[in-house]
C-alpha cells in the first residue's frame, strides 16, 4: 500500500481540457505504482457548461471545498460563448488569489527531438524559467466604466504594485536563479513609458538583488525583451515579469520552442498555506476539441511540478525523463509535433517510457 496519498481536486474544465487530464491522471497512477506514491482524486464538473446550467463556473463553496486539498490539476478555462473575463474570473482567478498562489512558474524548454522554429537553435539553448507575479499588478479589479453607451464613455483599469508583492516575486526568482548553473535573473520592464509602475518596478529590483550579490543581472523593456526572446533565448535563465508582462512571455517562450503544447505552468503559494495548482499554458483550445488530437505533455509536466512541489522529485524527474525520451525518440507523436498520433496514442508511449 502507497505510504503517501495525496488528495488532489482535479478540474479537467472546458475544451481539450477533459482529453488531456484524465490520461495524466492514469499516467500519475503508474507513477504512483513505482514509486509508492498514492493519489485520491476529487473530480469537479467546473467549467463553462456548468456556467450555462447554473450560471457560475464553480459554486460557492467551491474554494472552501478544496481549501484543504494538497493540489489542485486543472485542464483548461474557457469555450466560446462564455467571455473570457466571466470564466477566468470566476474560476481561475479566485484560485490564484483565495489560495495566494502569488508565483506563476513556467519553465520554457527546447527538448531534444522538436524541431523549433528558430533556425539553427539546438537543445540546451533553450532553457529558462518565466517567474510571473500572479495576484496583482495590472489585472487588478480596480477601476469602473462611466457614461455608458454614451459620447463620453470612458473605462478606467488601475494596475497595483505593492512593495510586499513586487519583493516577493523578485526574491523568489532569486532564490530559483541560486539554484542553477548560470545564476542569472533578467527584469521584465517597461520603465521608459510606464511613469509610476514601472520605475517603482526598477527600483525594487535593484534593492531585492543586493541580498544575492552572486546572482547576475540584467533589465529589459518588454518589448526588446520579446525581440531578444527571438533572437537570442541563450542569454536568459530566470525571467521575472508582472502579471502581464510574465503572462506573455510565458506564451512566446514555448513558442520559440515549437509547441505551446507542451508548456507547464504552475500557481505556487510558497508557504504552503494554501493548495497550489497545476495548468498547461495551452487553454482550452476549441478549434480541435473532441477531435482527440490533443498534446497531454503539457499537462503531464504540470503533473511533474505537482509532484516535485509536494516533496516527491525522484517521481517528478522520472516523469520529465519520460518526456525527454519520448520526444527524442521515433514514437507517435501528435499533430502538433510534426506527427498523426492520438492522444491515447501519445499517452500510451508516455506511460510505456515510465516503465522502462
Amino acid at each position: 500500500m502507497a505510504s503517501n496519498r495525496m488528495k488532489i481536486a482535479v478540474v479537467p474544465g472546458d475544451g481539450i481540457g477533459s482529453e488531456v487530464v484524465h490520461p495524466t491522471l492514469e499516467i500519475l497512477e503508474a507513477v504512483a505504482r513505482k514509486h509508492d506514491l498514492g493519489f485520491s482524486f476529487d473530480e469537479k464538473d467546473w467549467s463553462c457548461e456548468r456556467f450555462h446550467k447554473t450560471g457560475a463556473m464553480m459554486p460557492k463553496e467551491g474554494l472552501d471545498d478544496i481549501g484543504s486539498h494538497d493540489a489542485v490539476l486543472l485542464g483548461a478555462v474557457g469555450y466560446p460563448g462564455v467571455p473570457d473575463h466571466v470564466s477566468l474570473w470566476g474560476l481561475l482567478i479566485p484560485i490564484r488569489r483565495q489560495f495566494q498562489q502569488y508565483v506563476s512558474l513556467r519553465p520554457v524548454r527546447l527538448f531534444e527531438g522538436m524541431a523549433g522554429p528558430l533556425a539553427g537553435r539546438k537543445p540546451g539553448d533553450i532553457d529558462m524559467l518565466i517567474v510571473r507575479e500572479n495576484n496583482e499588478g495590472e489585472y487588478s479589479e480596480i477601476g469602473g466604466r462611466m457614461f455608458q453607451g454614451t459620447e463620453h464613455e470612458f473605462v478606467c483599469q488601475q494596475a497595483i504594485f505593492s512593495r510586499r508583492g513586487t519583493d516577493r516575486i523578485m526574491r523568489y526568482a532569486f532564490e530559483l536563479a541560486a539554484k542553477r548553473p548560470r545564476k542569472h535573473v533578467t527584469s521584465a520592464t517597461k520603465s521608459n513609458g510606464i511613469i509610476h509602475s514601472m520605475p517603482y518596478w526598477d527600483e525594487r529590483f535593484v534593492e531585492v538583488s543586493k541580498g544575492y550579490p552572486d546572482i547576475k543581472t540584467a533589465k529589459f523593456h518588454i518589448d526588446i525583451l520579446a525581440a531578444r526572446f527571438v533572437t537570442n533565448p541563450d542569454w536568459f535563465d530566470v525571467v521575472v515579469g508582472s502579471n502581464l508582462f510574465g503572462d506573455i512571455l510565458s506564451d512566446l517562450g514555448p513558442g520559440i520552442t515549437g509547441t505551446i503544447a507542451i508548456a507547464p505552468s504552475a500557481n505556487i503559494n510558497p508557504e504552503r498555506e494554501f493548495p497550489s495548482m497545476f495548468e498547461p499554458v495551452h487553454g482550452s483550445a476549441p478549434d480541435i476539441a473532441g477531435k482527440g488530437v490533443a498534446n497531454p505533455l503539457g499537462t503531464v509536466w504540470c503533473a511533474s511540478m505537482m509532484l516535485d512541489h509536494l516533496g516527491h522529485p525522484e517521481a517528478a524527474a522520472d516523469m520529465v525523463r519520460a518526456i525527454e525520451n519520448l520526444l527524442k525518440g521515433d514514437g507517435p507523436k501528435t499533430p502538433d509535433l510534426g506527427g498523426k498520433a492520438t492522444t491515447k496514442e501519445l499517452a500510451r508511449a508516455l506511460e510505456a517510457e515510465l516503465s522502462r
